[in-house]
């Protein structure tokens, strides 16, 4: 009879180690993924991205520096089409002093990733403008990364462009050359 007992006692032991160590693999299961969004969470954050890449893209075409300073984060790094790296006061400089001038943003091919707290957006721009003066004009390729505050406000905390295939001839040589008819 003690043996049983006893074997019970220990059944019911082992019972409860099994469910302990069953609720602390849930527990930290949940916890590891408390940083991953749920997927309607998920999309919800990729539409609000997609709306402050529209008002980025506004803000670049209308010189608004307000709303340029609203969207980065104060330790925003930028990589220029140009490659200059720029800080966010050397990116709102650039914009208030008009050393930068976009007269035309087409997005197309635009990507939005969710990964825990941090979007990154990639995308296809035909850019015409002008840089420091220069009348600039091409396709680059650019990618973006907004950060998640816990206020729940994303912030851009990175950007870089980058050209695709070679720099285009400038507007008024390329309507010269077709003015121009060859050689006989």
């Amino acid at each position: 009879m003690v043996q049983h007992v006893l074997k019970h006692r220990l059944f019911r032991s082992g019972i409860r180690l099994a469910a302990l160590v069953l609720l602390a693999g849930a527990a930290f299961a949940l916890a590891a993924r408390a940083d991953a969004p749920h997927p309607k969470r998920k999309d919800e954050y990729k539409h609000q991205v997609e709306k402050l890449e529209e008002v980025w893209r506004t803000a670049q075409l209308n010189a608004d520096v307000d709303a340029m300073d609203k969207l980065l984060s104060d330790d925003y790094v930028g990589i220029t089409m140009t490659g200059q790296v720029v800080t966010k006061t050397q990116q709102l400089d650039r914009l208030r002093n008009r050393n930068v001038v976009l007269t035309k943003i087409e997005l197309s091919d635009v990507k939005v990733r969710i990964s825990g707290t941090t979007a990154v957006v990639t995308s296809l721009a035909d850019v015409d403008g002008t840089n420091d003066g220069e009348p600039m004009h091409g396709m680059y390729r650019y990618t973006r990364v907004y950060s998640r505050l816990p206020s729940g406000m994303w912030k851009i905390t990175n950007f870089e462009a980058t050209r695709v295939g070679p720099e285009p001839a400038p507007r008024d040589r390329r309507r010269q050359s077709a003015d121009q008819k060859p050689p006989a």
